[in-house]
């Protein structure tokens, strides 16, 4: 994309722009959070919505000039809906972090019970995690992982949510590799009375190109961000579904109340824009082939990696990430990152299930393949991929860093991003 009023206005960001450009076209981006959004969904965010403000919802806005945004905003929802089948979406969520705080807001009272995963087993920070405000104002319990399967450990989800009787249940992960049995959850939650919310934020794209299973019949509230599999703009959407609705009749009025004016002031409606664009481009069949193709892709890593004698935590993966341990490589997750991210391969260190090492110097690396599958890679550059990131862990010496920096720029070439 070109940006030549940037340049005159202040070449200083324009520089840093451009240098961001170049390294994205030259590394292979395998954190599983990250991706490429479309030249369209960078337009709409770059779009004169930026400059309106509108405080509250369609048709009930506390200024004036709000026409368009309302037209705007019900054109997201009304997509929304349909991607995800269900009958109510708050399109306004700043980031996924802000729309599970307003989940919080609308099933929960400042002290309440709240169970998700653990952090240490894959979970994320906001489905309780002590220095989280999930931990830190409400009584955060947590389910894990078996230690001898490395699988989900349902047994213990039920035994939780009966001893301690939360009053909302976080289905979803960061790091699990696995699918979720959101139909085993729902009959947890049913039976302790409790809110079940699927936080999709990483597999909402697999969800909606069908290669994965949705939450949507099974749980009251969904929420995901509008980047990483979804391929938009940083975002999020809140998400009612018709059990949801059944169980409360105004849980979706709780949370458009949680989220404005409970936690959020104007929404970012060039924001929303570019999440109505990236939805229309969800909706379409390239993208369910993409979505399947991250899957495969992802698998083929990890089979590779497999027989090459690096350990693939939680036993493979089902989705579009891998958690890799790399204990017996002799090197920390810190280490692996720094010297994949030399040799021009971008991963995240990233603490596995019962990880002896502390954060900052975990035993693995997290990677995933939906950014390299929207540059069009397929399953033989991820053999390849395998083969760059085993030379670079094994060897660890400058010469195979080099080496495999020139290789990767290459294959970069062949697949640029816009």
């Amino acid at each position: 994309m070109k940006y030549e009023n940037l340049k005159d206005q202040d070449v200083e960001v324009y520089n840093l722009s451009e240098k961001e450009r170049e390294r994205k076209e030259s590394n292979l981006d395998m954190i599983p959070s990250e991706n490429y959004a479309s030249k369209a969904v960078l337009e709409a965010l770059s779009s004169c919505f930026n400059d309106k403000y509108a405080e509250g919802y369609p048709g009930a806005r506390y200024y004036g000039g709000n026409q368009y945004v309302d037209q705007l905003e019900i054109l997201c929802q009304e997509r929304a809906k349909k991607l995800f089948s269900v009958p109510f979406v708050n399109v306004q969520g700043y980031s996924g972090s802000p729309a599970n705080h307003a989940v919080y807001m609308a099933t929960l009272s400042a002290g309440d019970k709240v169970m998700g995963m653990d952090l240490r087993a894959g979970g994320h920070l906001t489905h309780g995690w002590k220095v989280n405000f999930s931990g830190k104002y409400y009584d955060s319990v947590f389910y894990g992982i078996n230690k001898e399967t490395e699988l989900l450990d349902y047994e213990e989800v039920r035994r939780v949510a009966e001893k301690e009787k939360p009053k909302l249940i976080f289905m979803g992960a960061t790091s699990y590799s696995r699918k979720i049995d959101f139909k085993y959850f729902k009959e947890v939650a049913d039976d302790v009375g409790a809110y079940l919310c699927a936080d999709i934020s990483h597999i909402s794209g697999l969800v909606v190109s069908g290669a994965h299973e949705s939450p949507v019949p099974y749980a009251d509230i969904v929420t995901t961000t509008t980047h990483k599999t979804l391929r938009g703009p940083r975002g999020a959407l809140i998400m009612v579904t018709e059990e949801g609705l059944k169980k409360d009749k105004d849980l979706g009025e709780k949370i458009n109340k949680a989220v404005f004016p409970g936690l959020q002031g104007g929404p970012h409606e060039h924001q929303v824009a570019a999440i109505a664009v990236c939805l229309k481009e969800a909706s379409s069949e390239s993208f369910s082939e993409y979505g399947k193709q991250v899957v495969k892709n992802c698998k083929v890593l990890a089979e590779e990696l497999g027989q090459k004698g690096f350990r693939i935590v939680f036993n493979g993966t089902e989705n579009h990430l891998l958690l890799i341990d790399l204990t017996s490589k002799g090197v920390s997750g810190k280490e692996g990152q720094e010297l994949l991210e030399r040799a021009g391969i971008i991963v995240n260190k990233n603490s596995i299930p019962f990880d002896t090492n502390p954060p900052a110097t975990p035993s693995g690396v997290r990677m995933g393949t939906p950014a390299l599958t929207t540059r069009g890679m397929k399953e033989e550059e991820m053999k390849q991929v395998a083969s760059l990131i085993v030379d670079v862990i094994e060897k660890k010496d400058d010469e195979t860093v080099t080496k495999t920096r020139e290789v990767v720029r290459n294959l970069c070439s062949k697949f640029p991003i816009y």
